[in-house]
């Protein structure tokens, strides 16, 4: 064998690398069909969207339970020590006095 044939063996085209791509190709065009179709399979199985008639209405006299006040800031002590979240009391703000 001379130093000629292999490269030429090499370069030449194989059939079985043309099938194996072909066979690539329709198992991941059969992979996306199936996903596809199982999508729709699950977006008919879902429920409707809810009707006009079916949403929720306020009631005749307007929402229910709105406060309105003014809120200012719970102040925090000056300390060198970081504090954890269980050390604050409430939510950080308290009712405005005088309001």
């Amino acid at each position: 064998m001379d130093a000629t044939t292999v490269p030429e063996q090499l370069a030449a085209p194989h059939m079985t690398s043309g099938a194996l791509l072909v066979l690539v190709g329709m198992l991941l065009v059969a992979v996306i069909l199936a996903a596809f179709a199982w999508g729709r399979h699950l977006k008919a199985r879902a429920p409707a969207p809810p009707t006009p008639e079916e949403q929720p209405r306020l009631p005749e006299g307007g929402p229910v339970g709105d406060v309105v006040e003014n809120r200012e800031p719970d102040e925090l002590p000056r300390t060198d020590q970081r504090r954890t979240p269980h050390e604050l009391k409430g939510d950080g703000s308290r009712s405005r006095r005088g309001s």
